[in-house]
């Protein structure tokens, strides 16, 4: 098992990554896609590139729990609190204030009284849709204690509860168009659904942990790679099913839910091949580089939605092109200046490690 430099696990950082730019992929497709009638070839395309990125943020939520919940490693509760909770508000506060006064600026134009509009709006909580994942993550944070130190098979009984109660049964009601999505979760008070996101997510983080500190056999990651490739072709053609003869902005998400067992086997074989077959050599510089741009994901998954926004404002994310090649030249030329950014965001004393 490869590491990186100060015993960082290099597959982690690889994943780290690559999870980073498939989310990308997911807020440049995505928004293309919604404004196409479904089943033309171009949202064909865009329905693929979405499908098959969005294991990005369950890995995200992963590669977290694989660390945080690993009880060999010490994590009183003000560590827990001031380095990791306290990063996570900083950034919220942040980007969410960013992200309002340059929507006001571009839209409105910048006046005192937007500034004063986008400060209240942060402490209302009203903020950028992407920044959603930092309230599940700081709710995780707070779980961690509770799910720290189980034995495995206490960890395949959990397993079985979650799948059965976030991922399989909501979606077969919801597919059935029942108004009964929640009845047995609150019924046993096992609600991981949205209303709850640090439990509808505490299965990925739990799954982050286990895979890194238990070995598979052989059978076993072959079968999450089949079940994996499955997942992602029902994710696929669930997507085209149920968006069948639906015009511009009626758009149905459902397949694509990172609480879909679909996903779920997508997002889990994607995590076992980067450990088991993914995994970066003993190369000392590849290893390094690999670390460094890990280091600022956080900060390119925080700032990334300035530059679709710009790319949007001035009409360039729909090129008139096949997205094919749009998706990936699109994907590049947000994650370079994103990244830029991060870095020298990064480089800011003291204030730098708290906004990326």
């Amino acid at each position: 098992m490869a590491r990186s430099d100060q015993g960082r696990l290099a597959y982690a950082d690889l994943l780290r990554v690559f999870a980073c730019l498939a989310v990308i992929v997911v807020h440049v497709s995505g928004g293309w896609l919604e404004s196409l009638p479904a089943g033309t070839a171009d949202w064909n395309l865009l329905n693929a590139w979405d499908c098959l990125a969005h294991w990005c943020v369950p890995v995200f939520v992963m590669c977290s729990g694989m660390f945080l919940l690993d009880p060999k490693k010490s994590l009183a509760w003000p560590h827990l609190l001031f380095r990791y909770l306290l990063r996570v508000v900083v950034a919220l506060v942040f980007w969410g204030v960013v992200y309002a006064l340059m929507n006001t600026a571009l839209f409105r134009g910048l006046t005192l009284r937007g500034v004063l509009d986008a400060l209240y709006a942060v402490v209302l909580g009203s903020v950028p849709t992407h920044l959603w994942f930092l309230y599940m993550v700081a709710g995780l944070y707070l779980l961690t204690p509770l799910v720290r130190g189980a034995r495995r098979s206490d960890f395949h009984w959990f397993f079985l509860v979650v799948f059965l109660f976030v991922y399989v049964l909501p979606l077969f009601l919801r597919l059935r168009g029942s108004q009964t999505v929640e009845l047995y979760a609150n019924k046993l008070y096992l609600n991981f659904t949205l209303a709850y996101p640090p439990l509808a997510y505490v299965g990925y983080f739990v799954a982050g942990y286990y895979l890194k500190e238990y070995t598979l056999g052989r059978v076993a990651e072959g079968l999450i790679y089949v079940l994996g490739v499955a997942g992602a072709a029902a994710t696929v053609w669930g997507s085209a099913a149920l968006n069948a003869g639906n015009g511009p902005g009626e758009f149905n998400g459902l397949m694509m839910s990172y609480l879909t067992p679909n996903v779920c086997a997508m997002s889990v074989a994607v995590f076992v091949l980067f450990r088991y077959v993914l995994g970066l050599s003993d190369e000392r510089s590849r290893r390094t580089r690999v670390s460094h741009a890990a280091d600022y994901t956080f900060g390119v998954y925080l700032v990334h939605v300035v530059f679709l926004t710009l790319l949007r404002y001035f009409g360039l994310s729909n090129p008139p092109i096949t997205p094919a090649l749009a998706v990936p030249l699109l994907t590049l030329a947000i994650a370079v200046p994103s990244f830029a950014v991060s870095w020298l965001l990064h480089k800011i004393p003291v204030v730098g490690r708290y906004i990326t």
